[in-house]
């Protein structure tokens, strides 16, 4: 007997209704994204594992697929080193490519290999899956959509603020209210790290940070102990902990914290600078709060961050994140080019949207008219109709088979067709069609000029 075919954990089959509700979801990013100015361009769905590898800390690299060299992929690996069966170092020898993890290396490397074709500041999106070796979870998958924007070859933190009116508008066309936009800045966590004496410790630092609202504040300070935070350290971060407040109570509060840290005050000059001009333009349905504990354990943010959740009430991780980098480009030998994005995280997006069943009813029904089989003459008769009707940008088709009218009507009502053509002898001698709207069972005869119009 044959086995019962499966997909690999973390990936999924889409149906065509959850394919239209994507779609959806793509186009309101996707016209918010050109709205802001911002230009498409697309990236291999694998780098060199030298474009990828140390770019994201350590935590990030073990979650990159590795590919298998092609042919004999075990030639290059000798007698010791495979006895040996140290994975790490064999990795190199038995792989040169990894799929991408995200999209925003992949796009410093564009940026530095078409450097001479692009016009600076250059603002790009992107709409392209990622793969990650994670632990399959809800709203957690191993292969999912990343919605990015970015723009690079500007220090201004103009690019901050129109990212969150940006997130803020993509959340407006979706319907989503209450989504609650996350902001910090790393040169905070660099001042805070200098204030507690683990400068050395900073990615260690913020890493364990990061987990705050996963593990809790206890497990944090273990893990950093863990790391070689010294306890005295540890101790001086209890303030951060319970730090709470409107935006500006924080700041002040923030500010006695990292009195002695220049870097920590450049980051909270940064912060208000941005809250200041939000707070002027206004957001239309998101709201924009400090977070003190938001890390984002990636390695290349160098200012503010930014990390997207959604409404009170909906069991969901984060839906959106991103930040400034101020030299990402430099580790592919371009110098002083700096960037800051933004990412939307799609499949948790729809997760909450499905949970607050804000899909528009129609957003599945891909065919506007059904047209039954009666028979081959009612058949090409009912194909030119429907090659007029599909000029005019009319989604029509014919049901195949001139099965049972009872079969075909259900099959209608199956796919959601609000609109049905009859054609039968009658019809044929009139040069007429004759119309019946599924949810009245209204029926009218029609000539196919008014056909149009009316399904129009």
């Amino acid at each position: 007997m044959a086995q019962k075919p499966s997909i690999p954990k973390g990936t999924r089959d889409f149906s065509p209704e959850q394919v239209a509700k994507r779609n959806y979801i793509f186009g309101i990013i996707k016209k918010s994204f050109e709205r802001f100015g911002f230009q498409p361009i697309e990236t291999p769905s694998f780098e060199n594992s030298e474009t990828l590898m140390g770019k994201y800390g350590e935590e990030g690299d073990r979650l990159i697929f590795k590919i298998l060299n092609s042919g004999d992929y075990l030639r290059k690996v000798d007698d010791a080193l495979y006895s040996a069966k140290d994975a790490n170092k064999m990795t190199s020898k038995i792989s040169e490519k990894a799929l991408r993890y995200d999209l925003t290396v992949p796009f410093a490397r564009y940026v530095v290999q078409h450097q001479n074709e692009i016009e600076f500041p250059f603002k790009r999106y992107q709409i392209q899956p990622v793969w990650r070796a994670d632990r399959p979870q809800k709203g957690r998958f191993r292969e999912f959509f990343q919605c990015d924007a970015d723009v690079v070859g500007s220090k201004s933190l103009w690019q901050e603020v129109e990212f969150v009116q940006l997130y803020d508008d993509v959340f407006a066309s979706l319907g989503l209210e209450g989504v609650c936009i996350k902001i910090n800045n790393r040169k905070i966590l660099s001042g805070i790290a200098e204030v507690i004496g683990a400068q050395d410790k900073l990615i260690d630092f913020t890493v364990a940070l990061d987990k705050l609202d996963k593990i809790g504040e206890e497990k944090v300070k273990e893990e950093m102990l863990n790391k070689g935070i010294p306890q005295e350290g540890i101790d001086k971060l209890q303030p951060l902990f319970s730090i709470s407040g409107t935006f500006e109570a924080q700041i002040k509060s923030l500010k006695s914290i990292l009195s002695t840290s220049e870097e920590g005050l450049k980051g909270i000059e940064e912060l208000e600078f941005i809250d200041n001009a939000i707070s002027s333009l206004e957001l239309k349905t998101a709201r924009m709060e400090l977070d003190v504990t938001l890390a984002r354990g990636l390695n290349y943010y160098t200012g503010a961050i930014y990390e997207v959740a959604a409404p009170e009430g909906v069991n969901m991780g984060s839906i959106g994140g991103g930040g400034r980098y101020d030299d990402l480009t430099g580790i592919f030998g371009l110098k002083d080019v700096s960037g800051v994005g933004i990412s939307f995280g799609l499949d948790r997006i729809y997760l909450v949207l499905e949970e607050l069943n804000l899909f528009p009813e129609t957003v599945s029904n891909t065919i506007d008219v059904l047209f039954i089989n009666f028979g081959e003459s009612e058949a090409l008769y009912s194909l030119k109709a429907i090659k007029a009707l599909r000029q005019q940008g009319i989604n029509a088709e014919l049901y195949p088979d001139t099965s049972k009218m009872k079969k075909q009507m259900n099959y209608a009502n199956k796919r959601q067709i609000s609109n049905v053509v009859l054609v039968g002898d009658e019809e044929l001698l009139s040069n007429n069609y004759t119309l019946k709207d599924m949810s009245t069972g209204e029926q009218q005869k029609l000539s196919l000029e008014a056909l149009i119009k009316a399904i129009q």
